[in-house]
């Protein structure tokens, strides 16, 4: 097949038109053109009146030798990239050791799917509850104010990316199309098929829920084992391996591989490995607050007259300002049409996150204002500094709101005035259980507030009304990505524990649903490929069957 980019119709074109499109760019009759495939489908809003679909697509021509040798010189046609994914091997039926994957959100989802794919018949141990269950305790703290240390937000089958907007973008490199497998997984496990072709692809969580139950369904009918409230207090470690781990209930599971595909959040398991020795780090991450905007005003500002065309759907936006101070500020996790949520994972803190649904059709649009941070403004310089802070501004946060879950919140207006918000404006705040105002001043440490307050009106020149002096900010947003990484080497192996497989973002290798899946596969292939080294290394060197190295 040939792949045509940059192929460009008016938004109102008919449908026949995109296959006289291609017909015209490669010169050939209708007959000769014998299938196509749409790979990616975007929009240039540069400009507003007369905004143009893009598309990208795979097609299938006779003389496809004769049409790649006329247009060799074009950057617009190519050759079509093999984007099928092959597993590096298959479980030998004389292997009896199970591999563990601890934390069953994106990555380790796909690390345990790819594995029981191959025969390897994991054993998966997610410390919080089934996603439905999950669901009814976020809840909790949504409408009554009532925290589950293990089920929540953060903690539970899907992970933080099943309260969120469900994007499934990134700006990874990723020479092998493994994005390609993660949205083809998601697609035969319930995923609209548009999500294959469409620029910036999203679910939302109504149906991210149904997802993961049909993959959890999927890794157990091949063998795999999903165990829920087991949360891991140790690991056992021998002569420089892995050799299991310990669960809270004190049952003890043998294992010389053992994916720690955890997130962010998971602060007592990183005091866990720090203590037992594994080699961590602390890494940078952002601090700063969610805030809304009336999705209309977003619309315009971004889309103009094609504003409420459902093609086009709810307009995000991606912002970076660079500030006299030295900080970088730039929108994280934008949510069109969507809600800001309560997020903490731990009693007497608050923090917030975005979350939307598919049809992105609520009033407002959030996204996080955030300002980059270093080890450097850590207290302290040990791998967990970076957890203290986070623990720090949550704590002050929950007090800034009136101790009872309220986020603390003020205009920007005010925000911008260094003044207390008393009343709110035209924006009505999505924050459940409630927005309490206040000043936020002493939110966040003071070289952020003036970054912050900088870009404010830096950003309104882009987007006009941004800041609009009734946008609401709510505070904080701490849990940008994790605030360590455990350090992993090329064969991504812990660097001083073999066997030990650091996966995702909260090992501080992904940031974001697809990331985090794609890392996933990159983990359990490492660990497919360990593990038949070993047997093959026993077996007298066979390398078990289907191995393709």
């Amino acid at each position: 097949m040939l792949r045509l980019t940059e192929i460009k119709l008016p938004l109102d074109h008919p449908p026949e038109a995109l296959r006289a499109a291609i017909l015209q760019r490669l010169g050939v009759r209708d007959d000769a053109l014998l299938a196509v495939r749409i790979f990616k489908r975007a929009y240039d809003a540069r400009k507003k009146h007369a905004l143009l679909l893009v598309y990208t697509v795979d097609v299938e021509v006779a003389n496809e030798a004769a049409l790649l040798k006329k247009f060799r010189n074009d950057a617009h046609v190519r050759p079509s990239p093999d984007m099928d994914y092959r597993f590096v091997g298959h479980a030998p039926d004389s292997l009896d050791e199970r591999p563990l994957v601890v934390g069953f959100g994106p990555c380790g989802i796909f690390a345990a799917l790819v594995l029981a794919q191959m025969g390897f018949k994991p054993i998966v141990l997610e410390r919080g509850k089934a996603v439905r269950e999950r669901t009814q305790d976020t809840w909790g703290l949504w409408r009554k104010k009532v925290v589950n240390p293990e089920s929540n937000v953060q903690f539970g089958e899907g992970g933080a990316g099943t309260f969120s907007d469900g994007k499934l973008y990134s700006q990874i490199k990723d020479p092998r199309h493994l994005g390609r497998k993660v949205l083809t997984e998601f697609v035969k496990a319930g995923a609209p098929e548009e999500i294959l072709y469409v620029s910036k692809p999203h679910i939302g969580t109504f149906r991210l829920v149904s997802m993961v139950e049909a993959m959890r369904h999927e890794i157990e009918q091949l063998g795999g084992e999903i165990r829920f409230e087991q949360r891991v207090t140790d690991v056992l470690i021998e002569d420089g391996r892995v050799a299991g781990v310990v669960l809270a209930s004190g049952e003890t599971l043998k294992s010389r591989h053992v994916v720690l595909a955890l997130g962010h959040s998971a602060r007592d398991t990183f005091e866990m490995l720090h203590a037992r020795g594994v080699h961590l780090e602390a890494k940078p991450f952002s601090i700063g607050f969610r805030i809304e905007h009336p999705q209309s005003l977003i619309d315009r500002a971004r889309l103009g007259p094609n504003a409420g065309n459902p093609l086009l759907g709810a307009a995000d936006y991606k912002l970076v300002h660079h500030a006299k101070n030295g900080r970088t500020v730039y929108s994280f996790c934008m949510c069109p049409g969507g809600t800001v949520v309560a997020a903490t994972s731990e009693p007497g803190r608050v923090v917030t996150n975005g979350m939307s649904q598919y049809s992105r059709n609520e009033r407002n649009a959030n996204a996080g204002i955030v300002v980059g941070i270093t080890p450097a403004d850590f207290p302290g310089d040990d791998p967990l500094a970076g957890i203290r802070l986070q623990r720090e501004l949550e704590a002050r946060a929950f007090v800034l709101g009136g101790g009872d879950y309220q986020a603390p919140g003020q205009l920007v207006g005010d925000f911008l005035a260094g003044k207390p918000s008393t009343e709110l404006g035209s924006v009505e705040p999505s924050y459940k259980p409630g927005v309490h105002l206040t000043d936020l001043a002493t939110a966040l440490p003071p070289f952020a507030i003036e970054a912050i307050r900088e870009a404010l009106p830096a950003f309104d020149k882009q987007i006009q009304g941004f800041a609009m002096k009734d946008a609401v900010l709510t505070g904080v947003e701490t849990r940008t990505s994790s605030p360590v990484r455990i350090t992993r080497g090329d064969d991504f192996q812990s660097l001083n524990v073999k066997g030990l497989y650091p996966a995702g973002e909260g090992a501080g290798y992904a940031g974001g649903i697809l990331s985090a899946g794609v890392d996933g596969i990159k983990v359990a292939e490492a660990v497919a490929r360990d593990v038949l080294g070993l047997e093959a290394a026993q077996s007298g060197g066979r390398a078990g069957p289907g191995c393709d190295y």
